[in-house]
């Protein structure tokens, strides 16, 4: 006769009571470890190696504490590689209680420019493009940014017409000339100046 024993459930006692381990999951976590800690560490000395190429309009947007800029300063200035390092630890060390992500994100805008910027550049090559394949959307440029000098804008598209080559191999981009780029920096320049109605 065989006799079933029960399966050994897994888990340990902890003052007093039996703890599973999807209970052990459920528990509040303790302090970071020290191996957390020194990741954590290590994020924002590399942050801070970051912070020192940031541009200046980015930089001033961050309001950091004044003894973390001079901090960056000095490691700017700094040459020897122990030196810099140490520096570099003391950065860190400084940005320990700051909150990252406005950091993340100046470094993220200096990296991939701002959503506002890309989309700018992408609405000025539309209309580039629109402007030397159609007239009528000269029109519709005139109706809606009146202040653009017209007989410029009328020249440029002509002669970016003229100046589009075929491809000397198939399948290869068509090349385009000077006034193909200078009609993109009118129109930049204009949508700048005068935001569409």
């Amino acid at each position: 006769m065989n006799i079933k024993t029960p399966k050994a459930i897994k888990g340990y006692w902890s003052n007093g009571r039996f703890v599973k381990p999807e209970e052990i999951a459920l528990e509040e976590v303790g302090p970071p470890s020290k191996t957390q800690l020194k990741a954590e560490a290590g994020e924002k000395q590399a942050l801070g190696e970051a912070l020192l190429t940031l541009r200046a309009d980015l930089m001033a947007r961050l309001d950091l504490p004044e003894k973390l800029l001079d901090a960056l300063a000095q490691a700017k200035r700094i040459t020897n590689f122990e030196g810099r390092r140490r520096q570099m630890q003391f950065i860190g060390k400084l940005m320990r209680p700051l909150d990252m992500t406005p950091i993340r994100a100046a470094i993220d805008e200096q990296a991939n420019g701002s959503a506002d910027l890309t989309l700018a550049l992408h609405l000025a090559e539309q209309w580039r493009d629109k402007l030397i394949a159609s007239d009528d959307a000269l029109s519709q440029w005139l109706t809606d940014y009146p202040a653009t000098d017209s007989q410029q804008l009328r020249a440029l598209i002509r002669q970016a017409r003229k100046d589009i080559a075929k491809p000397e191999i198939p399948g290869e981009a068509p090349r385009h000339g000077k006034a193909y780029r200078e009609i993109f920096q009118l129109v930049k320049l204009a949508m700048a100046q005068e935001p569409e109605a």
